[in-house]
């Protein structure tokens, strides 16, 4: 008999994974190397329950970024050349979050803008109170290449934002989770990074048959990617899924640099930790994945950006000044 399932997630934000299967997870696969033997041997994969020993932080800090953008422009050089070039709003922010009070609380929050584009030509833009420092980016500049350039500045404002925030001290008992994969902010401390939509296949058949087994605050055994970006890995359901093969599943990593055992700790801690903060249905189209204090510092991030048709007219009566 078919069966059916309604995805919680928001049809608008794509799918909770990205696959061209019928649901059955996700759709392409990687080609990153992957060791499967790190916490037990590959025969003996199973779902793993959250252990009575795991260390629960005293505090969480979550931190995510938004971006938006604001104008398309171009820039006619002497030469007759032309470039494309983006305006953006970007932001980062960090929430606390105290388990032990049972409190949350924003501590750090910061706004950036940046007008990308390859002309050799093109300066900083001051748009009535604001202004967009050029960020130059090298190659042609398409206009389809320039939103992904926004994301390095933006990894850079979490990276520091991060730091701040921790700057209070907790004696080392808590935790950073990063909202997606570390990529360069590997360096971080007891870090880990978090991955809602699953994109790809990273494990082999046998092994992979457990994801959709795993029941809700379940997690995978600790795996190695030898990818670029690679590193320990490991997938966790989150209360909250539809009953779809995959819903409520997430991928989460943690720094190359750590020894297994530390990584093995970390996905302990992960799983003790990250299901109290799951959405419902309810109240977030992302749920159960989208992380409460995720979503909230979503939309705080995004009113701290400004009015986007005010910015744009802004922007629009600047560059006229420059024909």
């Amino acid at each position: 008999m078919t069966r059916m399932y309604v995805d919680a997630w928001d049809p608008s934000y794509g799918s909770s994974f990205e696959g061209g299967d019928g649901g059955d997870g996700p759709g392409s696969s990687s080609s990153a190397q992957v060791d499967v033997d790190v916490e037990v041997p590959a025969a003996e994969w199973a779902p793993i329950d959250v252990s009575r020993t795991a260390a629960v932080p005293d505090v969480v800090f979550l931190v995510d970024g938004v971006r938006r953008n604001d104008a398309g422009l171009w820039t006619a050089e002497e030469d007759g050349t032309t470039y494309a070039g983006l305006a953006a709003s970007y932001a980062a922010g960090v929430v606390r979050c105290d388990l032990a009070r049972g409190a949350a609380e924003l501590v750090g929050a910061r706004v950036a803008r940046g007008l990308f584009t390859a002309s050799p030509t093109a300066t900083d833009v001051q748009a009535g109170s604001v202004r967009y420092e050029v960020h130059r980016i090298s190659g042609a500049g398409e206009a389809s290449k320039l939103p992904a350039a926004v994301q390095g500045p933006l990894t850079a404002l979490e990276i520091e934002i991060s730091a701040a925030a921790r700057d209070g001290g907790t004696d080392g008992a808590d935790l950073l989770v990063v909202d997606g994969p570390l990529r360069n902010r590997r360096q971080l401390p007891r870090t880990i990074g978090y991955v809602k939509t699953q994109q790809k296949h990273y494990l082999p058949a046998a092994q992979e048959a457990i994801v959709p087994r795993l029941r809700p605050g379940q997690r995978t055994p600790v795996f190695h990617l030898g990818s670029v970006w690679g590193g320990w890995s490991w997938y966790l359901r989150l209360p909250g899924a539809s009953g779809a093969p995959w819903s409520g599943i997430v991928r989460v990593e943690c720094s190359p640099e750590l020894t297994a055992d530390q990584a093995i700790e970390l996905a302990e801690v992960s799983v003790a930790t990250l299901p109290r903060f799951a959405s419902s249905a309810y109240k977030d189209p992302r749920a159960p994945q989208n992380l409460v204090p995720i979503a909230g510092l979503e939309r705080r991030l995004r009113g701290m950006l400004g009015d986007a048709r005010v910015l744009h007219r802004a922007l629009s009566l600047a560059t006229s000044h420059t024909r």
